[in-house]
């Protein structure tokens, strides 16, 4: 199930300022090499990404879950002088496929990916983060949010991908939706942050610090 008709989704796509054509080819390769292309981050989330990046003015971005790099190569497009992405994803197929895309872009000192488990890559980074994006694994959620909030910076922000799951937040009957579900519940009721969930592709939870 869609969470927005793909009629709107692709007027939504046609209205939004087109990737580069690096990303366009990644976006291409991603499509027709990898079993999960829908992971993709595509063009209208890869430009919020990177506006959200720009707005803040973010420095210092975690990413968790690289997948192919649409995501990292995106924000770091608007990142500051002196800005950098720490990226980590556990699968050594997709982080080839998207070092190989970052070397090839200007941004190639900007980004850094860590291949391992992203609670380890968490625990190993120092310092604190202006933007964290969290789009891995699912059961993991939780985790991921725990360890990064007390690491945001007074102005950072978290963007948790996929909170709406096509629907499936609704009644959840498998252990990604039940995951993601109970997560959803958990940011609601924490008196820790201010949090609101949009409904850009399939859901997308922006949350601050009080």
């Amino acid at each position: 199930m869609d969470i927005v008709p793909e009629s709107i989704e692709a007027y939504a796509e046609a209205h939004t300022t087109p990737p580069n054509e690096l990303l366009a080819a990644l976006a291409a390769e991603t499509r027709a090499t990898m079993s999960s292309p829908q992971m993709l981050t595509g063009a209208v989330e890869g430009r919020f990404l990177e506006l959200l990046v720009f707005g803040t003015g973010a420095r210092r971005v975690l990413e968790l879950g690289t997948f192919t790099g649409y995501s990292a190569l995106s924000m770091a497009a608007a990142l500051p002088e002196g800005g950098r992405i720490d990226t980590c994803d556990i699968e050594p197929t997709h982080v080839e496929v998207a070092q190989r895309y970052i070397d090839q872009s200007p941004y190639s000192d900007r980004i850094t990916i860590h291949l391992g488990p992203g609670l380890e890559t968490i625990a190993r980074l120092e310092g604190e983060f202006d933007l964290v994006f969290i789009d891995a694994d699912k059961p993991n959620y939780a985790r991921y949010y725990e360890a990064v909030l007390p690491r945001l910076s007074a102005r950072g922000l978290i963007a948790i991908d996929n909170t709406l799951w096509s629907g499936r937040v609704l009644d959840p009957q498998d252990e990604q939706s039940r995951a993601i579900a109970a997560l959803n519940n958990a940011i609601a009721a924490d008196e820790r942050v201010v949090a609101v969930q949009l409904t850009v592709r399939d859901g997308v939870t922006l949350i601050r610090r009080r």
